[in-house]
């Protein structure tokens, strides 16, 4: 139907509207906390164009371009969106460090647990009671400042998750070679440092020597960092230093604003992402609302280190990829609740395809001709809902009769309502492309096992 005009449908208006609304007055809340966005969509078209350069460079796009990878990936990672039998631990909030843009202070009981230990032990054991995990980690706050306490939470962790991959979150100015043996002997597979663009030189310099070091005693040296706007010169000494170093990878994580501490992002001149969310809901993600522009400079930066060629990995993290473990965990139990609906191995929604008005009886007849049986009509919104694996020939066979149908997508979680599990949609889109919107076939899982990751 491009460059046709399409067919008035009051119901499909009226649907898309209604989340479209729902989206903007979410949008309206926030600016009313004082914070500021870019102008809607802003950059989005050069995103696009620098992530189809990447492929180009043999980047691996995953979870619906969430995640771009170029060359090696921790298999945390893998993990955190794979078979989701992922989880971050943490001994406390304390922290040596006062970064402006931490997530923590978002984080429930964090004033408490800054004076108090977690129940970490309690919670390996709960966890170990529930069956085995792929990756386990510790994070804070800094664990190091509790040693003792950091080598017994992953000697606990290897006795009960022997083949688990164990993994450290540390800022890594407080590690020596007595702590890495003891890291290393506790069964510690991966090191991930904190590296902070504004630390002074000093700072950065016993970081990067930490980091050579832990290349002695850990299989997994890691770098993650969030990419901060207007620090493009900055980031290319450092991949150029951790390179040098020999670190394994750097998951180059969306800046992103907590919900707190607006001051100092506004003082920096950030803005930030519109719409913030391609779907609208109650992630539990600390990290909030993306940083306008930091996105693009992630992307850049690893088309950069292509073109210098610079060998260690290099993996952008969106923070819209942080939410895709969430709805993987909350809807891959649920992928078969409804025959109408289909799981996305993209983005982990379920989804449905759905018509409207005078376009039902058009894509009933065209469904009964193929012997499709699941699809459901809806006569109180005026809607017909099928499973998208029907979703080209449907079209097909639409377009061949010369009906103009129009088709939207229905994007869905599902949720507990007094013990039973229902379906709750969060956006409905008009869709005209070609192939099927959903993902049926899980083409990350065979991009990673491609690459040589397998869970």
């Amino acid at each position: 139907m491009t460059g046709q005009a399409k067919p008035y449908n009051p119901a499909l208006e009226a649907a898309v509207r209604l989340y479209e609304d729902i989206a903007r007055e979410y949008t309206t809340a926030l600016k009313g906390t004082g914070v500021v966005f870019a102008p809607e969509d802003a950059e989005r078209a050069h995103a696009k164009e620098l992530v189809r350069q990447l492929q180009e460079a043999g980047a691996r796009v995953r979870n619906a371009g969430a995640s771009v990878v170029l060359g090696a990936i921790s298999p945390a990672c893998v993990a955190c969106t794979g078979d989701c039998r992922s989880q971050t631990l943490e001994i406390s909030n304390h922290c040596h460090r006062d970064c402006y843009f931490c997530f923590n202070p978002n984080q429930e009981d964090f004033a408490y647990y800054c004076e108090h230990l977690y129940p970490w032990r309690k919670q390996l054991d709960k966890l170990a009671a529930e069956g085995q995990y792929t990756a386990v980690a510790l994070t804070g706050g800094e664990p190091m400042l509790y040693p003792e306490e950091t080598y017994a939470f992953f000697r606990r962790a290897r006795k009960h998750f022997p083949h688990a991959h164990l993994r450290l979150y540390t800022s890594g100015d407080i590690l020596d070679a007595s702590s890495l043996a003891q890291l290393r002997d506790a069964g510690l597979d991966e090191i991930r440092f904190s590296v902070k663009q504004e630390d002074p030189p000093r700072v950065q310099e016993k970081v990067l020597a930490n980091m050579a070091l832990a290349k002695d005693y850990i299989r997994y040296v890691m770098v993650e960092m969030p990419v901060i706007p207007g620090t493009a010169e900055l980031m290319h000494g450092l991949l150029k230093r951790f390179d040098e170093i020999g670190v394994y990878s750097v998951n180059l994580l969306e800046f992103a604003y907590p919900l707190w501490n607006w001051e100092a992002f506004e003082d920096r001149g950030f803005t930030l992402k519109n719409p913030p969310f391609d779907v609208v809901y109650d992630y539990t993600y600390a990290g909030s609302l993306a940083v306008q522009d930091s996105e693009e400079l992630a992307l850049e930066l690893m088309l950069w280190a292509h073109e210098e060629g610079l060998s260690l990995g290099l993996h952008y993290c969106s923070l819209e990829n942080k939410h895709r473990s969430q709805i993987r965990q909350m809807n891959s139990d649920f992928a078969t609740i409804n025959p109408v609906y289909a799981f996305d191995f993209g983005d982990y929604f379920l989804k449905t395809i759905q018509v409207f008005g005078a376009d039902r009886a058009r894509v009933r007849g065209a469904l009964r001709l193929l012997g499709a049986k699941d699809y459901a009509d809806d006569a109180a919104n005026d809607s017909l809902s099928f499973n998208p694996r029907w979703y080209e020939r449907v079209r097909k066979a639409c377009r061949a009769s010369g009906e103009a149908v129009r088709f939207c997508v229905s994007t869905n979680v599902v949720v507990d309502k007094e013990g039973t599990p229902v379906i709750r949609e969060l956006k409905v889109e008009e869709y005209e492309g070609e192939a099927c919107p959903v993902d049926l076939t899980d083409a990350t899982r065979h991009s990673d096992e491609a690459a040589g990751y397998k869970l």
